[in-house]
């Protein structure tokens, strides 16, 4: 998911368990997801790009905007046409809706997580599949790591906060859509128990 870290950041949409309902479901979530990495659209060109009919990507836009998440982009718009473009570059969830006693709410948690899961599993599958048609320089420059350890609930916080803190010093020092050689990069962060047996 999305999240700058600090809690009172503008760019971040906190999620409360009615905004959470409207978010949580496949289609709003890719939308979401394509107006936050490539900018404003039309429900069309989402249609588009998603393979879905403009009918359902027209409805889930007007229920997205109902709930803060997107809003009309009318500098963009021309005539009839509708643009939209994120309100946010990430959310956040209360970790209190996991214990939520509405199983509605619980089961959003559920679907948002899977969809998050699902998202980071088709972004490393489309680099491996297009990992040929980019140059040399950025095939020797991505990284699919992973670490096993043995941590206390503690040391994982701590060890969350700072891989937060260090992509955060890398977001402010973002470089300009003009720049040479600079491209659009996803990092994901998974941090999660395992048992041995």
């Amino acid at each position: 998911m999305d999240e700058p870290k600090d809690s009172q950041d503008p760019r971040v949409h906190s999620l409360d368990a009615r905004s959470l309902r409207g978010l949580a479901h496949p289609l709003r979530m890719q939308l979401l997801n394509v107006l936050r990495r490539n900018g404003p659209a039309t429900a069309s060109q989402l249609a588009a790009k998603l393979g879905e009919s403009s009918g359902a990507t027209s409805y889930h836009l007007r229920r997205l905007a109902a709930h803060g998440f997107v809003e009309d982009a009318p500098e963009r718009g021309k005539g009839r046409e509708r643009w939209w473009k994120a309100t946010h570059e990430g959310v956040r969830f209360d970790e209190t809706l996991l214990e939520d006693r509405s199983p509605d709410v619980r089961g959003a948690v559920d679907l948002l997580l899977h969809e998050v899961a699902n998202q980071h599993t088709r972004e490393l599958a489309t680099w491996l599949g297009t990992r040929g048609d980019w140059p040399e320089e950025w095939r020797r420059v991505s990284d699919m790591s992973d670490w096993t350890l043995r941590l206390t609930p503690e040391l994982a916080d701590e060890l969350v906060h700072k891989m937060h803190d260090l992509v955060e010093g890398y977001r402010v020092r973002a470089l300009d859509e003009a720049t040479p050689d600079a491209e659009q990069v996803r990092v994901h962060t998974h941090v999660i128990p395992s048992r041995t047996d």
